[in-house]
């Protein structure tokens, strides 16, 4: 492991740990998705900040808004890495109720919000909210028994591109089309293809590539998650990485994790834990300057990978609250 992605990890657990500190009784899945989101930044978490910017969220969400579920924390760190939180929030919330003129509300709901107003201005809010319904009506038209309210965000997502309707959907079937051969749960295939869209290249090539990324790390006795983890594994496969060597540095990273507290046997588990170094691998595939034209710059990257984490960090603890109160 090389010194820069050492630091990484490093400053990953830190944020981690500094997190769960000052707020005990969140969700186990968020401390880790809140300490990437401040890691991929490069910035060390403030706990009296971020405990600034949670106060302003519920003075301003309502007790019952989906802003305040789940997702809460995670919204709180994007406020303070804004650098203007109550602009931000302000914003998120804009967007969020125009979105549930057209969606069901839900906790993915906020995710897509704060996508659109972290990647948009303000004035392009309407027509992209408009967009995202036309994209998820076209997702559910294609799948409508696999498109449910987590894609949502992603439907946020590509409303964001600068490819027409036509040709992200066309991408998007093509890419399920072809990963629908590989042994992985249908939605997570579905998700991956909406992740794999954002990029010019060519179906078969990104397929091919998040396959070989797939299989590699298998090969090397590390077995990344077929659901809800699948889609960040697309954002590495788009960069220019050789897939070996980013097989490599996920399980350096993975074994580095698996040896701290929360992160072992008794923590969020392996699949997650995975899924966590492939997004701290990204500082070292994503941040080059020699990405051809059809790879996705690294700041659209890094966005999609963390909203990607986002939905996955919902999805696990919706499904950890769901065991214990059936066990």
């Amino acid at each position: 492991m090389n010194d820069k992605i050492k630091a990484n990890c490093q400053l990953f657990i830190e944020n981690r740990d500094r997190i769960k500190g000052e707020f005990p009784w969140e969700s186990a899945y968020m401390y880790p998705l809140c300490a990437a989101l401040y890691t991929a930044k490069g910035r060390r978490a403030n706990e009296e900040v971020l405990r600034e910017a949670m106060d302003l969220l519920k003075a301003r969400a309502g007790l019952f808004s989906n802003f305040r579920s789940t997702v809460k924390l995670a919204i709180a760190a994007m406020l303070d890495l804004s650098g203007n939180p109550e602009k931000t929030l302000n914003d998120g919330l804009k967007v969020y109720d125009k979105l549930k003129e057209s969606f069901f509300s839900s906790a993915f709901l906020p995710i897509a919000a704060m996508t659109i107003a972290q990647m948009a201005e303000p004035y392009q809010y309407e027509e992209i909210v408009l967009r995202t319904r036309r994209i998820y009506e076209r997702m559910k038209s294609n799948h409508f028994f696999l498109t449910s309210s987590e894609d949502s965000g992603f439907a946020a997502m590509l409303a964001l591109s600068e490819k027409t309707d036509d040709a992200l959907v066309e991408d998007m079937e093509s890419c399920f089309a072809i990963l629908s051969s590989m042994s992985m749960s249908s939605n997570a295939v579905q998700s991956l293809s909406h992740v794999l869209s954002i990029s010019e290249a060519a179906a078969d090539d990104k397929c091919r590539r998040t396959a070989a990324l797939f299989d590699a790390l298998k090969k090397a006795g590390y077995k990344y998650g077929k659901g809800y983890e699948l889609p960040t594994l697309g954002v590495l496969a788009l960069s220019e990485g050789d897939v070996e060597d980013i097989a490599g540095t996920m399980g350096e990273i993975d074994d580095f994790l698996s040896e701290q507290k929360g992160f072992g046997i008794f923590g969020i588990g392996a699949k997650q834990r995975l899924m966590y170094a492939g997004i701290l691998a990204q500082s070292e595939y994503l941040d080059k300057d020699v990405m051809s034209a059809a790879a996705v710059s690294s700041t659209v990257s890094i966005i999609v990978a963390q909203q990607a984490a986002m939905c996955a960090a919902v999805a696990a603890s919706a499904a950890a609250a769901s065991a214990s109160s059936s066990s």
